[in-house]
């Protein structure tokens, strides 16, 4: 299975002191934001543009190489409406620490994310969906299955699509939320990566239930093959929970201080 992947979701532009940051190229609340979340043990950055219509391109670039360049060239997943702007950040993006990935595609209006992953070596996250929620697994499946298929037919490697079930918001969706587990365990046992914005599950949550929840239900979703998430690395919970089952897992060697850098 490998060691689980963790995509950190700080800076994205649905915060306002990001959003401020990214629109005035103020770079010291990004890196600040960057290095707290590498700190705590992000494996990639999502960099969150918005749909930046007007300066996407100019944006994106900016930011790649800002976080790149003082962040010992951490790997970034690129994450935006505007594939113009994911194209420009690809092309000034160092490789050294990992591919990038684009962030997202759907089988619907999004599918031609997965041609601009395929046209420039980059990994793709796939929602298992078609501009709305699939209605079971059998159409999970049915979307995973055909945005796979024109994955490799653009000659990607199946390794590079990450494919997201979609976490359901538990508030209102309480019945769904084993389908979503289901989901996971079917993708595995094909052999692909998954991932996703575990987060979803809680919105609406009181604050202090949705680290509790979040944590809970990411080591369900690991045991059932769940391969990466969008998450928050700053949450100290969700990281225990990260750092236990890599070694449960058997994929990190167990020692006394494992969890010492968290306290």
């Amino acid at each position: 299975m490998g060691k689980f992947i963790v995509i950190g979701e700080r800076i994205s532009t649905t915060a306002p002191s990001m959003n401020k940051a990214l629109t005035e190229r103020d770079p010291e609340p990004i890196i600040k934001r960057a290095k707290e979340q590498i700190a705590a043990g992000a494996d990639y950055i999502d960099v969150n543009i918005g749909p930046a219509e007007s300066d996407g391109e100019d944006r994106m670039k900016w930011a790649v190489q800002l976080i790149q360049s003082e962040c010992d060239n951490i790997p970034l997943a690129l994450d935006t409406s505007n594939a113009k702007a994911i194209e420009a950040g690809i092309s000034v993006y160092n490789r050294s620490k990992g591919k990038p990935i684009v962030n997202s595609a759907d089988a619907g209006d999004r599918i031609g994310y997965i041609d601009l992953a395929a046209a420039n070596d980059a990994i793709c996250i796939a929602l298992c969906s078609k501009g709305v929620v699939a209605a079971d697994n059998d159409e999970r499946m049915a979307f995973c299955q055909e945005m796979l298929e024109k994955g490799l037919g653009l000659g990607m490697e199946a390794e590079d699509l990450w494919f997201d079930p979609l976490f359901l918001v538990i508030k209102g969706m309480q019945d769904k939320q084993m389908d979503v587990l289901e989901a996971i365990r079917m993708i595995s046992d094909m052999g692909l990566n998954t991932t996703g914005g575990l987060s979803n599950n809680s919105n609406g949550m009181p604050k202090e239930l949705r680290q509790i929840f979040d944590s809970n239900l990411l080591a369900m979703a690991i045991m059932n093959g769940f391969t990466s998430a969008i998450v928050n690395p700053n949450d100290k919970r969700l990281m225990e929970t990260v750092r236990v089952t890599n070694i449960i897992r058997n994929e990190v060697l167990y020692a006394d201080s494992c969890l010492d850098d968290l306290k």
